[in-house]
């Protein structure tokens, strides 16, 4: 059975793409999920509306990310912590903390958005990246001081 899909699809095509599938995986799976249409003049040109649709929303996506990191690299996050005398943590100072900070100033960031290596363990400024977007990468400022 020939469908257009309109989502993508492992091992199967991409958004636009008219594929050969079996009856009754088309039937019974990309059909009643919305992943396809039947093959059709109409639905062909629904497929390509909705492509343009999806590239207005992946560019207005991409804008306010850009604002969002915008306001990030303005923004700057102060941490209290307890320290030795050689200015190493008593702990650390993770992402789980860094998206609880950014959350209190009302950014709704999450973990596996905070692009850290390990966690900070030393007194200092770091600069800490966040993806916001695939394509947009924003930066704050991260102050570790002692208690």
């Amino acid at each position: 059975m020939k469908v257009i899909l309109r989502k993508d699809v492992d091992k199967v095509g991409a958004i636009g793409d008219v594929v050969e599938v079996a009856q009754g995986f088309a039937r019974n799976f990309l059909l009643p999920r919305g992943l396809a249409y039947p093959v059709t003049e109409a639905s062909l040109k629904r497929v390509v509306e909705e492509k343009k649709q999806m590239a207005k929303q992946a560019v207005r996506n991409q804008e306010m990310a850009g604002e969002k990191a915008k306001q990030l690299s303005e923004l700057s996050l102060t941490f209290v912590v307890q320290a030795t005398e050689d200015d190493q943590l008593y702990g650390s100072v993770s992402d789980g903390d860094i998206v609880e900070k950014l959350q209190e100033k009302g950014f709704n960031i999450e973990k596996k958005m905070i692009l850290l290596d390990e966690p900070i363990k030393s007194l200092g400024v770091f600069t800490v990246d966040v993806r916001l977007h695939p394509e947009v990468v924003g930066q704050v400022k991260v102050w570790i001081v002692r208690e």
